[in-house]
Formats: C-alpha cells, structure tokens, sequence
C-alpha cells in the first residue's frame, strides 16, 4: 500500500456519490506497502478501503474483485468488494480504476510465534480450498517471465557475486512453469503485514494485488519465506524450524500436500525468495513516483535465497 494518487476530499466526495455509504467521517492516506493508491474510508454506513489501482489494467480488475467476493462469501476472512448504486465494483477515479471494499479489524504482527504461524497457516490452506472453486484464470504477472525481464533491469546495480546468484538461480527455475502442481487462484504476497490478528486468532487477510493462478505450494512457500525466516543474530536468512513446522502442519491439516509438492518443496522455496529479491530490488533501483512511498530492503531476500540454495530444505516430516 502507499500513496502514487493524490486524492482530494472534493475528488472523494464527487466520486462516492454512486454509493449509498452517507457522510464521510474519516479520509486518511495509508502509507505502507509499495504496489496501490491506498486510503482509509469512514462513512456513516461503515469502515472502508478505497484502492486506486496502479498498474493493474481494467480488464484484469474483475479477477481480483470477484476472487475477493468468492473468499468472503465462502467464509474466508478477506474485505468483500462493495458494488456502487449500478452494481459495479470498480470505476474511474482520477483516472485510475478504483474500488471500495470492507476494512477489516485487526492488526499485523511484526514478530510472528509458532501459535501466528499456525493461524495462518490454517488460514491460507482455508483460503486455498475456497479458491479452488473460483473458476477465472490469470497468469501470474511476476511469474518466471518477470524475473528475467527484471533480472537484466537490474543487472546493473548487482556486484559480480549477486548477478551469478541471479544467473544461477533463473537457470535452475528454468522449468518451474512447467511444474504440474495443483494450481489456482493464490494471494501471492501473504507476508506478515497483510494478515491481521484480534488476539490470537486471524481476523483478515488483505491486499490481494498480486493474486494469480499459480501453484498453491509455491504461495505457502512465500508465506513461510517471510513469517519463519530468522530476523537477527548469525542465522539471518534462515528458516527457524519451530515456526515452519507450526505453519507447514497447521496447512496440511487442512489442505494436506500431495507428494508432488513436497518434491518440489526445496525448489519453491527458493523460486519464492527469487521472486521477492528481485521485486524488492528492482522497486528500489527503478522506483515509480509516489507522495507516500517506500521500498523494502532486498538484502534480506538476497540471505533468504542464498540460504535456501545452499541447504536444500526437505519438506518437514519428509
């Protein structure tokens, strides 16, 4: 989330008029993330987020709005869309296309224990068997394409050491596209900061701007990459065995993983830290311009790679 559009308080009102939510109380930026336009809505009819969509094209918007629909019909804790006085879920404002969905209670948490991993683990593999009903398809934009066109983009600013890492590990995701995995709709981002706790218990899971069809092993390897990876200390970069045993069992009781994925375990984890090295570099070295904007530190992804090629994980239990 951050800040690339600027909205006025006039610019709101004018466009809120096709819906029915009453007086605006409260209209705030929110400040975080790095992909959309974001602001916090109050209004006398409830709590809302208004999204201003970046870089997604129009005709891709009804993929995540219906997905996010599907999930909370299904009981899935995610904002639902809300539809304007004609029934659509998106329109144009500031041109940019822009949706209001529910702003959900809770909040993140910055130092995940085993008891958050287990929630959220047990709350993606619910998310996954909900979207495995949800029958629109959308290739996955920072799929292995992506990562060779932002590869060369930000070959420049890499040491010699980082851009053989980098060779390295593209050549050896070579066939990860190709993997024959049970696919569908994934949230593609589910770090720490887009689930949200009351208490112990998950109570959203928010920002479904990178959602995509794609394996749904790979999405828990992205979750796992970001809420069991050691934070300080020697053993930055890796993986602490009591929180990824507490995700990983939590989703398998759930939606238990079939012997293809947990072959293919080391490999997604590693294309997981490919992919979010290289996002967050490529946000830093070629940034967009935004009032409220900030990118998250790639050396962090760069450990997490290094570590996940050097010691290939086993799945836990395996």
């Amino acid at each position: 989330m951050a800040v690339y559009t600027t909205v006025t308080s006039q610019d709101l009102a004018a466009w809120l008029t096709r819906y029915a939510i009453g007086t605006v109380h409260l209209f705030e930026p929110i400040a975080a993330g790095i992909e959309n336009t974001n602001y916090f809505v109050t209004a006398d009819n409830g709590r809302f987020v208004l999204t201003l969509y970046e870089r997604l094209a129009p005709e891709e918007l009804p993929f995540y709005l219906n997905l996010m629909a599907h999930l909370a019909r299904a009981g899935v804790k995610a904002p639902a869309p809300q539809p304007d006085r004609t029934g659509a879920l998106w329109s144009f404002l500031n041109g940019k296309p822009a949706g209001l969905v529910t702003r959900l209670d809770g909040d993140p948490v910055e130092r995940p224990t085993p008891a958050h991993c287990a929630e959220t683990g047990a709350a993606l593999a619910q998310m996954h068997l909900a979207a495995a009903g949800y029958r629109p398809r959308l290739s996955n934009r920072r799929g292995p394409g992506w990562w060779r066109q932002a590869a060369r983009a930000v070959r420049a600013f890499l040491t010699y050491e980082q851009q053989s890492l980098m060779a390295a590990e593209i050549k050896f995701q070579a066939g990860f596209a190709k993997t024959k995995l049970p696919r569908g709709a994934i949230h593609g981002d589910l770090f720490c900061d887009n689930v949200l706790f009351d208490g112990r218990r998950v109570s959203g899971i928010i920002d479904f701007g990178f959602a995509a069809t794609d394996a749904f092993a790979y999405d828990l390897a992205i979750a796992v990459n970001d809420w069991c990876t050691v934070t300080e200390g020697a053993r930055q970069g890796a993986l602490d065995n009591e929180r990824l045993v507490a995700m990983i069992a939590a989703y398998d009781r759930l939606r238990p993983l079939n012997t293809e994925e947990r072959t293919m375990w080391p490999v997604l984890l590693r294309a997981a830290g490919l992919r979010f090295w290289l996002s967050r570099l490529y946000d830093l070295h070629l940034p967009r311009a935004g009032e409220l904007t900030h990118a998250h530190d790639p050396v962090n992804f760069e450990r997490i790679l290094l570590d996940r090629a050097s010691i290939p994980a086993r799945f836990p239990g395996s």
